[in-house]
């Protein structure tokens, strides 16, 4: 049976928001319970709590909670203080679409309570927080539904970084279907790819795998196209940040080079994201912002001594953009999507009454 960690939850009385913190993973689990903004903000940027869905759910907690601190009594007043707090929040990470998401769909909820207490609008941005999280939790069920049409018994799943409960609420998004398949009795083995420079996949995705009793292998990431040629892998499962309109992903550094390993060796890619994290106001890959990340994640993070000289220079992107071209097809909760993008994304979500996340 899989292992779910409430790894982003409110307290019980509503005044913090208690997370698994992921940089200290896998040798302890330690929960911290957050209130403050800077200590907020701190713990999307630093990693604490990571993945696009677990961020959005995390950001909607974040907002509430700190509007419940308001000392504000007047609706202009207590707006002022939510967009401060808002754009605070959104400037922790630039490239995960669901962090805007989550914090615009709060701030519609203040927009279209302007009339009532500034107590009531507060109760109604936690109801709204908590029905974010409701939603993801149906989402990944989805998602990982989906993705066992992708698989047969006895198939080997090549995995980068980390897409399960840890990044969601529950199953997870390019995880899910390794998990559910599990519950199912599907044997599925995954070859995971540590994923430097933060080794989401070693310290993230076997943890998750194995605590789940699912048959896990760990490979350091330019191992991939060995074990591709092996015969191996019968697909490859990856999460994502941001989808485009026209179907370029971005994803954890290194998925792009995967992709295309995956064409040479003609194995299927597949994506899998909810639809917050499309974004249909983002025309092409070319228009997503990457995050560049410290140096000393590159040099120094897990190691015990650094592995590079000081004055050596590092570049440290977090991401990498996947041409839609080199995507087999992308599963959402909605379905699985298949090429032409630009045309069955928006197909898909104008059938089923949905919308994707709209700059």
């Amino acid at each position: 049976m899989a292992v779910y960690t409430e790894n982003v939850h409110l307290t019980e009385d509503g005044a913090a928001v208690e997370i698994l913190d992921q940089t200290r993973l896998p040798n302890e689990e330690v929960m911290l319970t957050l209130k403050g903004r800077e200590e907020l903000y701190e713990a999307i940027a630093s990693l604490r709590v990571r993945g696009a869905p677990a961020i959005g759910i995390f950001a909607g907690y974040a907002i509430y909670v700190l509007a419940a601190q308001t000392k504000c009594r007047d609706f202009d007043a207590f707006y002022a203080e939510f967009k401060e707090n808002k754009a605070y929040l959104d400037s922790s990470r630039p490239t995960a679409v669901n962090l805007r998401w989550a914090l615009d769909r709060m701030e519609a909820v203040v927009l279209a309570s302007r009339e009532k207490p500034v107590e009531e609008i507060v109760e109604r941005l936690k109801e709204e927080a908590l029905a974010i999280h409701r939603e993801d939790i149906e989402m990944c069920l989805a998602i990982a539904t989906y993705g066992l049409e992708l698989v047969r018994d006895g198939d080997g799943i090549l995995t980068h970084c980390n897409a399960g409960a840890l990044a969601t609420s529950r199953y997870g998004t390019g995880l899910g279907t390794l998990l559910l398949a599990k519950e199912k009795g599907i044997r599925l083995r995954a070859y995971c790819d540590e994923t430097r420079p933060l080794l989401q996949g070693a310290r993230l995705t076997t943890y998750e795998l194995q605590k789940a009793g699912v048959d896990c292998t760990l490979i350091c990431d330019n191992m991939a196209s060995l074990v591709m040629k092996e015969g191996k892998v019968s697909a490859v499962f990856v999460g994502c940040d941001r989808v485009a309109a026209n179907g370029d992903t971005a994803n954890k550094i290194g998925t792009s080079g995967l992709a295309i390993l995956a064409k040479y060796y003609n194995i299927p890619f597949y994506v899998f994201c909810p639809s917050s994290t499309i974004d249909f106001g983002c025309r092409t890959g070319e228009d997503i912002t990457i995050e560049l990340r410290d140096p000393k994640e590159i040099k120094e993070l897990y190691f015990e001594k650094p592995i590079a000289l000081p004055e050596v220079k590092c570049y440290n992107p977090a991401f990498d953009v996947t041409d839609h071209s080199l995507i087999t097809a992308i599963v959402t909760e909605k379905g699985i999507v298949r090429p032409p993008y630009e045309e069955n994304l928006r197909r898909l979500f104008a059938q089923s009454g949905g919308k994707a996340w709209l700059i």
